[in-house]
């Protein structure tokens, strides 16, 4: 899965949410993101990676307005749990002026985008997708 996870060149065949994603996956890297927000309307980030911990974790900060109104650390973690068998975790944490005020909104209207990528990428490690 750590695999799939971090070829970011492959992005745009199989993941339905981040379309693009450009930049070595190393931390302090900035990386060139392409996302499909709710509604279909395309959005374009420039995350910092953060963390880079094969094959367990992936780590990057993205601010979603200016620096310091409103970012979102984006964590991905894989957890072993038995021979050939992962816990796949994908979560996200705000900080800045104004997370108290759009946390919810941005979780809720996310999940869905978040679930479909998750499906696609164990799709695709599973060599269905």
């Amino acid at each position: 899965m750590w695999e799939v996870l971090t070829d970011f060149a492959a992005y745009s065949a199989w993941n339905p949410f981040v379309t693009r994603l450009v930049g070595p996956v190393e931390p302090g890297a900035r990386l060139e993101m392409r996302l499909v927000q709710p509604g279909g309307i395309p959005g374009n980030f420039r995350p910092t990676v953060l963390v880079v911990a094969p094959p367990s974790e992936l780590r990057w900060l993205s601010p979603l307005l200016p620096r310091g109104l409103f970012n979102g650390e984006h964590r991905f973690a894989i957890e072993p749990l038995a021979p050939g068998q992962v816990r796949f975790l994908q979560e996200e944490r705000f900080s800045g002026l104004f997370a108290p005020l759009l946390h919810g909104l941005v979780t809720e209207l996310g999940r869905p985008k978040f679930d479909a990528m998750n499906r696609a990428l164990k799709a695709r490690a599973e060599g269905k997708g």
